[in-house]
């Protein structure tokens, strides 16, 4: 899994150590030039860049237009196609749009959206085929909506590790178990298609975990996730058996232009190793 943590202006260069490749988010691009030069210098030195369309900062997709003078402009390694929260039809709708309208460089992620298990599906098998790496969001409400007791999760994920069973199921906790349960459904239905995925973001860092054993591993090629990052600038450290169960409602982008101290610093190195060793 190559892992990249969405990072304060001011950590930019810092976070090409802690950082397999480079996440951007497109609605910055023309908003802070010190942004725009370290991806566009990224690119030159041909690092992994990955070019988001800043719908999880916006509430919906950036412009499709703008988005594709963007690609154009930065070529990064692959891009995520504009889509529509939670909305299957209008995700496919787009997704069509915009693959007729613009012929970019790059690869292509097509976003999976929907509001029910039949919608992702629906989703899924119109996009995956049709591009180069899949996406799954760490947010749907269907987590909380379907899969809300434990044992419909843990039907999925049997057993869970020793010190998750008796958690609390608050919303990130479910969000959690969500996606994995997901995943796993997903490649039980015989849905899951051999090729790259990508993870966008997580409620908790110990999802993956789940994932040591998983028959489909090996398809998660991405992570992206600021969270180990608002964490440390939080001055939350993470639990060196399972980092966190808890997660605030902020975003990294609220903290774009923060002067990170030394002691957030060091927190950020501690709780993006501890990542990583989750992830693997």
């Amino acid at each position: 899994m190559l892992i990249s943590h969405e990072t304060p202006i001011s950590l930019l260069e810092t976070s090409r150590g802690y950082n397999d490749y480079d996440y951007c988010l497109v609605h910055l691009l023309p908003e802070h030039e010190e942004y725009r030069k370290f991806y566009m210098e990224s690119v030159d030195m041909g690092r992994h860049v990955l070019l988001d369309n800043s719908i999880f900062e916006l509430g919906e997709a950036y412009d499709s237009k703008e988005f594709a003078y963007w690609v154009k402009k930065l070529r990064p390694t692959e891009y995520i196609v504009p889509d529509v929260l939670e909305n299957s039809a209008e995700t496919i709708e787009s997704f069509k749009k915009f693959n007729k309208n613009y012929e970019l460089p790059g690869k292509k992620i097509g976003v999976v959206q929907g509001k029910t298990y039949k919608e992702i599906v629906d989703c899924y098998n119109y996009i995956a085929s049709r591009v180069d790496k899949v996406a799954l969001s760490f947010d749907y409400s269907f987590y909380l909506n379907e899969w809300n007791t434990r044992d419909d999760y843990m039907k999925e994920l049997d057993p869970l590790p020793i010190w998750a069973q008796g958690l609390e199921l608050n919303k990130w906790v479910r969000y959690t178990l969500g996606r994995a349960a997901l995943m796993f459904r997903l490649h039980y239905d015989d849905i899951l298609l051999p090729k790259p995925h990508h993870l966008l973001g997580c409620a908790t860092p110990w999802e993956f975990i789940l994932y040591k054993n998983a028959p489909f591993k090996r398809y998660i090629e991405t992570i992206d996730t600021s969270n180990p990052i608002v964490a440390a600038i939080l001055h939350k450290k993470y639990n060196p058996v399972y980092g966190l169960h808890e997660k605030w409602s902020v975003k990294l982008v609220d903290y774009i232009g923060a002067n990170v101290t030394q002691e957030q610093l060091e927190l950020a190195f501690y709780n993006t190793s501890l990542f990583r060793r989750f992830c693997q």
